[in-house]
This record gives C-alpha cells, sequence and structure tokens, in this order.
C-alpha cells in the first residue's frame, strides 16, 4: 500500500466513526516517522479521507441515532444541525474556525447530520481549516519526536488526557444540553434522559 492511501485510509476510518477516538493528526505522524514519509503529502491526504469520513458520518448517523437516543433528543439534535445551516458564510466560517481549534469535529457532524446541514456548507471550510491545524500538529509532533516515541512505547501524556476529557465535555454538551431551550429562551438546560427504551418505538 502505498503512503498517499494509508494517510488517506487513516483519515478516512477515523473521521467517520461516531467515537471518541485519537485524532487523525496523531497517527499520521507516527506514519511519517516510521517511514520517512513527505509530511506534506502525507497531511494532504489525511485531510481528503477524513472530509469524506465526516461526509459519510453526517450522512449515516441520523440512522444510527434512530437506535440510540429518544425522539425527543433526536429533535433536539436536529434543532441544533439546522442552526448550522443559517447561511453559507455564516455556517462556513464558523466550521472553519472551529476546525483550527483542537476540539473533536465528530459532535459537530453528527448535529450537522442529524439536521440535515447542506455538506456544501461544511465541508469546504472543514477541509481549509483541517489542513492548516493539521499541519500545525504533525510538523509539531515530528519536531519534538521524542513525545511520538513514548507514544509508540504506549506512554500517555497529560496532552492526551486533556483531549480526551475535553472530547467527552463536548460530545456531552451537544448530547444533553437542551439547544431549543438555550437558543430560543437562552435558558440553559440539561436532559439526561436520552436513550431509547428497549421495545420502544
Amino acid at each position: 500500500m502505498s503512503m498517499i492511501a494509508a494517510a488517506f485510509l487513516i483519515g478516512l476510518v477515523v473521521d467517520s466513526i461516531p467515537i471518541i477516538s485519537p485524532p487523525a493528526w496523531s497517527i499520521l505522524v507516527i506514519l511519517i516517522l516510521k517511514y520517512d514519509a513527505n509530511p506534506w503529502v502525507v497531511v494532504v491526504a489525511g485531510v481528503l479521507g477524513s472530509t469524506l469520513g465526516r461526509l459519510l458520518l453526517s450522512q449515516y448517523i441520523p440512522y444510527v441515532a434512530k437506535w440510540l437516543v429518544d425522539g425527543r433528543e433526536q429533535k433536539n439534535l436536529q434543532y441544533l444541525g439546522k442552526r448550522l445551516d443559517g447561511g453559507y458564510w455564516k455556517t462556513s466560517l464558523f466550521v472553519f474556525l472551529y476546525t483550527l481549534t483542537p476540539l473533536s469535529s465528530t459532535a459537530l457532524f453528527t448535529a450537522a447530520g442529524m439536521g440535515r446541514a447542506n455538506p456544501l456548507y461544511l465541508l469546504p471550510p472543514f477541509a481549509a481549516g483541517k489542513l492548516i491545524s493539521d499541519a500545525v500538529m504533525v510538523f509539531s509532533g515530528k519536531y519534538a519526536a521524542s513525545n511520538v516515541r513514548n507514544m509508540l512505547h504506549g506512554k500517555i501524556s497529560p496532552t492526551a488526557v486533556v483531549g480526551l476529557v475535553v472530547g467527552l465535555l463536548l460530545i456531552g454538551a451537544i448530547m444533553f444540553i437542551d439547544w431549543r431551550e438555550l437558543l430560543e429562551k437562552k435558558r440553559l438546560r440539561f436532559r439526561f434522559k436520552i436513550w431509547k427504551r428497549r421495545g420502544a418505538a
């Protein structure tokens, strides 16, 4: 398998699953260090894979959600997703800036998929932002090769732990906040009973 195909598949697999997982860039760094690959080629291929992965996630996640969360929570996520469909430039700027942060975009594309947001509003700014953020992280990781070697030996860094915690909190915020109450009535309200009961329609 060529290096380009490997990087593409890494981005595709990591960013098409709706669970907390190591960010694609961290695996790309390992790929670059182990095989002495061209960082730019790997980053571009990985971003293309990630973009396709997020598109796939946004397309199938509404069907998965029907089996996992109840009807009210589905409507809550659909409402949030529709807010991402409020205009090309407004949505694109938000997605671009969001992608520049170290926060996981899983929650963003989950909501977008539930609300049937226009992929053309999301994917181009996502790809542009991810190209920048992944390039920064990959080159930083390559420079800090000693830290990457620790990752290869299974050592858990404080950064990885913080990233995991922040990711879980973000997913929790997306899932448990009543977004209609917050955005329409300016009231913060949490709802934790969102899972569909066995046997419920």
